[in-house]
């Protein structure tokens, strides 16, 4: 429980969204459907990009 207070709510939900959309992408990918795959498996990393960039501002401002 230590770990989410200083993790944050919000970082542990959105590592789990990315999770979800690598899974997401495997299966399309795998399925068949290799391009809407790798679209879709680009967003996990740019919403990574963008936690760290709000992380960034957010201890910028401390």
């Amino acid at each position: 429980m230590n770990y989410i207070k200083n993790f944050g709510l919000s970082n542990i939900l959105l590592l789990i969204l990315c999770l979800a959309i690598i899974l997401i992408a495997e299966y399309l990918f795998l399925k068949g459907d290799q391009l809407h795959g790798i679209f879709i498996g680009l967003w996990a990393p740019t919403l990574l990009g963008v936690m760290i960039y709000v992380k960034l501002v957010n201890n910028g401002r401390k």
